[in-house]
């Protein structure tokens, strides 16, 4: 007959530090990654942004700009028309491209204008990206969208 194991405090005591200490463990883990991989700030004072908004989108939406953004064959190209269809070329263009969830993958395109849109070489990986595009038009009025692209490799 086999003699029967007991157990003991130290036992249980250990097994409950051990699964603490693994919850705690990836706690740490998940915490130290959330906090690295965050894009920073969006605006410096949100309170001033929020007075100034409806002011800015107004103006935006007066533009009645539309954004295509496509990424095909290593070419990132993005069409701006006007609300009549044609092609638009603003006076200053600026756009960030990078992961949704990481800032150190941000990369800032250098377009070229072709007569009908902006294009830039550029290699992205499969899934979703987001371009946060900066374009002044010719009258001054600040245009800034946030574009949401999804590539398929």
């Amino acid at each position: 007959m086999m003699a029967q194991r007991q157990i003991t405090g130290r036992q249980v005591f250990i097994g409950f530090a051990a699964a603490f200490g693994l919850i705690i463990a990836v706690n740490v883990f998940m915490a130290v990654k959330a906090v690295k991989t965050f894009p920073g700030l969006e605006v410096a004072n949100s309170y001033v942004a929020s007075q100034e908004f409806d002011k800015r989108k107004a103006a935006q939406e007066a533009l009645g700009w539309s954004i295509n953004a496509e990424h095909k064959d290593g070419l990132l190209r993005l069409a701006i028309t006007d609300p009549a269809g044609q092609p638009v070329r603003p006076k200053e263009l600026r756009a960030i491209v990078g992961r949704t969830t990481e800032a150190s993958d941000d990369v800032e395109p250098a377009f070229a204008y072709n007569g009908t849109a902006f294009e830039a070489p550029m290699e992205l990986g499969g899934g979703r990206w987001i371009i946060r595009l900066e374009a002044i038009a010719e009258d001054g009025t600040e245009f800034i969208q946030r574009l949401n692209l999804h590539v398929v490799k």
